[in-house]
């Protein structure tokens, strides 16, 4: 469970009713009142608690050793005993069934992330040893495969018909303790900006989300799933009442590619945008327009550049629906295949301009960074990896691999480096580490992020 930005026991407003009501002998709820039936959600979750599983992982780390420790005399002589090469890492999460006949599971990439050995428990207690189908880190979904028969899957419902105030019930494997209900509303729709995924349109939720619900079932009252559990935000680890969920509309397009393909093969548009802002609004001449995405540059060659976008256009509408933010166009286009038709309603000039488009291919992320300057043959470079340890805290461009004995290597670059200026100009791509590389006196000065510290290379 993302625990950056933490989880709290919901108490049905049912329990204030319940106050008002005579005692019962013994000191028991009557089942009725009169002819009237106490509310519960009981019959809901009797039906919805099968489908949602308890998923456990873990996975073998390699230990890093000094290399003292391997020198036999220095171990004889300071009799340092024997230490294990490896660590088993362990992880608890839950996951919902979704296709009861072929045994598909729903879960969060995180939760099986790198995963040696996953194991699927069901609510009547039997284990299965699970396969991974296909899992996608940027939206942090992943869909698994039991061989179980009598399994329960959990109907989905429409997420795009949810509304802020409307009752759901989180069902989860808390702190490994054991499935768990909890209840609360939908506190907001369409949350993004975290930084906890790369593709961001979060449920936020009151009910109690925590570490382990990961990959649970977030459900309406007619025991329908709207959401994926993902993360929580708190300062201590613990349930503050702010819980966010994947929308199952966009966990369920993923899972279908998934499970058609294997992964995820994200279109692009070849656009950077940004959010329409009242200044850019009047400055565009389209003070009547209160949402969008403002293109900021248009990709040489990408299917935007190919269908006549240019720098300034503002992207209201795609496909019949309204575009709200740039976070929100960056989720549309993300969810769509390579080679897909789409319109697009623009305003340019102060006028409403339709354009067609269709999805390209993702530009090469990663290059030799010898064809930028030949001082740096050797090492391969491309965008931050979301598993960097720096990924979403600084922008720049990631050292992939670097060959020994290469110039790049003998110039001080090693994997995993973050070069985040070139001639002392910041580089977020490899187009901006091309313009700055150019820009030289004879030699190409380096600012790199190392771990917890920075340097300068160099390179004449």
């Amino acid at each position: 469970m993302h625990t950056r930005l933490s989880w709290r026991l919901v108490v049905p407003a049912v329990g204030l009713l319940m106050l008002a009501l005579p005692a019962a002998q013994g000191g028991a709820l009557p089942p009725k009142v009169g002819t009237e039936s106490l509310p519960s959600l009981a019959p809901m979750v009797s039906n919805v608690v099968p489908g949602v599983v308890n998923v456990s992982s873990s996975t073998h780390i390699r230990v890093r050793e000094n290399p003292l420790f391997n020198d036999p005399f220095f171990r004889r002589f300071f009799d340092v005993p024997s230490q294990p090469r490896e660590r088993v890492e362990r992880s608890l999460g839950s996951g919902v069934i979704v296709d009861a006949k072929k045994g598909y599971v729903l879960t969060n990439y995180h939760v099986i992330k790198k995963a040696d050995k996953i194991t699927v428990t069901l609510h009547d207690g039997r284990e299965f040893k699970a396969k991974v189908v296909g899992s996608d880190s940027e939206g942090d979904i992943a869909v698994l495969h039991i061989d179980a028969k009598h399994l329960t899957a959990v109907p989905l419902a429409n997420s795009d018909k949810l509304r802020v105030g409307d009752f759901v019930v989180a069902i989860g494997n808390p702190f490994g303790l054991g499935q768990t209900v909890t209840s609360g509303i939908v506190s907001a729709l369409g949350r993004t900006g975290l930084g906890i995924e790369g593709y961001e349109d979060f449920i936020q939720t009151d009910a109690s989300i925590n570490p382990g619900n990961s990959g649970g079932a977030l459900v309406n009252l007619a025991g329908q799933l709207v959401g994926i559990n993902t993360a929580i935000i708190g300062p201590s680890g613990g349930n503050v009442g702010i819980g966010f969920a994947i929308p199952i509309n966009m966990a369920r397009n993923i899972m279908t590619q998934l499970i058609k393909y294997g992964q995820v093969r994200r279109g692009h548009l070849g656009v950077y945008i940004q959010d329409v802002t009242p200044e850019l609004a009047k400055a565009f001449d389209i003070e009547n327009i209160k949402e969008g995405a403002v293109i900021a540059q248009v990709v040489t060659g990408s299917a935007a550049d190919k269908a006549g976008l240019k720098v300034g256009d503002v992207i209201v509408d795609l496909n019949g629906q309204p575009i709200t933010n740039s976070s929100d166009l960056r989720n549309k286009i993300g969810m769509m295949r390579v080679g897909q038709e789409i319109s697009l309603t623009i305003m340019r000039n102060g006028k409403q301009r339709k354009v067609k488009a269709a999805i390209g291919e993702p530009q090469a992320e990663k290059t030799d960074a010898g064809q930028i300057d030949s001082r740096l043959a050797g090492a391969q470079i491309g965008a931050i990896d979301q598993d960097h340890p720096l990924y979403g805290h600084v922008e720049g461009l990631q050292v992939l691999d670097v060959d020994r004995d290469s110039p790049a290597w003998d110039a001080g670059l090693r994997k995993d480096d973050i070069i985040v200026s070139v001639n002392r100009q910041p580089v977020k791509d490899l187009e901006d580490m091309r313009r700055a590389a150019k820009k030289g006196r004879g030699g190409l000065l380096l600012n790199v992020r190392r771990g917890n510290g920075a340097l300068f290379l160099l390179l004449k």
